[in-house]
């Protein structure tokens, strides 16, 4: 059994960019040639994932205009947010109103993924089926390259906590469905509460990867990342 559902948040105001993302929504920046939505699309693709939402709001019609260019071997659907951001919650059960009761990955392309992923991704899949509860996919702070993040959440035995002081930073990929999301009745929030909610219940559940942790969330980390002679 595999998932073949996937949504991308792609509608970020990218206001840590600027300049950059005064004229060019932040997933459209490139890394090495090649977009970083571009990089959570193939992750995805390269998966098995055959219908893909992407979410858009600020230069929105850059991205639309992207996807409609290129060939990839997915349904894509654009799930718009122009007129009204929905946060990431509100964006991802709006998003996935098609995909129905089956599960899917939920990918932000701040983070620079690449193939290395790929066997992490199968055991983010797997634990997801076995567990059946939602997946996050952690990496311990120590392997980011950008030292100033604080920690997001505690891991022990799969189970995800959230203390005082965390040594995991959420990577930006999960696997979750929509009754998860089912008991918030407004129309925008934060994926956060979702996660508080089953954090409460011991009931959400993180794969540790193993990867040097590339995160675009300030120009200058996209610089530095941009100047390296190698991506680990």
């Amino acid at each position: 059994m595999s998932i073949k559902h996937g949504i991308i948040l792609a509608a970020g105001l990218g206001k840590r960019m600027q300049p950059l993302t005064l004229k060019k929504p932040k997933p459209l920046l490139e890394i090495r040639g090649k977009t970083l939505l571009e990089r959570a699309i193939e992750l995805l693709i390269n998966h098995g994932v055959e219908e893909l939402s992407i979410n858009i709001h600020h230069l929105g019609d850059q991205i639309e205009k992207y996807i409609s260019k290129l060939k990839f071997r997915a349904n894509i659907k654009i799930s718009n947010e122009k007129q009204q951001l929905l946060d990431t919650g509100g964006g991802v059960k709006k998003g996935t109103q098609r995909f129905k009761d089956n599960p899917f990955f939920v990918i932000n392309p701040d983070t620079l993924w690449t193939e290395k992923y790929s066997e992490e991704i199968q055991t983010l899949e797997k634990t997801y089926f076995k567990e059946k509860t939602p997946c996050l996919l952690l990496v311990n702070k120590e392997l980011s390259i950008d030292k100033s993040f604080k920690g997001d959440f505690n891991l022990k035995n799969k189970i995800i906590t959230k203390d005082k002081k965390n040594q995991y930073i959420f990577t930006g990929l999960q696997i979750i469905s929509r009754d998860n999301l089912d008991f918030i009745s407004k129309k925008v929030f934060s994926i956060n509460e979702v996660w508080n909610n089953l954090i409460d219940k011991k009931n959400l559940y993180g794969i540790e990867s193993n990867q040097k942790f590339y995160h675009l969330n300030s120009i200058k980390m996209y610089e530095k990342i941009s100047s390296l002679s190698s991506i680990d």
